[in-house]
């Protein structure tokens, strides 16, 4: 059972971003994620764990992986007719190396960062 929090006012949602990107990297895989904010339900992923994508890639864990599922998100937007996401760093997350390459396939995909 999900318990979803209460809906923010409109005066204050309206100037929020309301999708936002999360990236999750672990030894073994990669996984991003777009959520939107004042419903807080995810609004697309793609991970490396999943079985379709596995079976394409070298490795789940490297930077060509954080590419792919870069540019696989950025796919999966377009479908769901998101044009822009607002970009979530962790404090020990720095623009470089994986989180590099999800960005920017976000970016070579048609995805606009705010």
């Amino acid at each position: 059972m999900v318990i979803r929090p209460p809906v923010k006012q409109e005066r204050i949602t309206k100037f929020l971003k309301p999708y936002i990107l999360k990236m999750h990297f672990t030894n073994k895989f990669v996984s991003a994620q777009v959520i939107h904010s004042p419903t807080a339900t995810v609004a697309s992923a793609a991970s490396s764990q999943e079985k379709a994508l596995r079976s394409s890639m070298e490795s789940t864990r490297d930077v060509a992986a954080a590419a792919k599922i870069g540019k696989i998100l950025g796919e999966r937007l377009l479908v769901n007719e998101i044009p822009a996401v607002s970009v979530f760093l962790k404090r020990e997350q720095k623009y470089h190396g994986k989180v590099k390459a999800v960005i920017d396939s976000l970016k070579e995909a048609g995805i606009k960062l705010v």
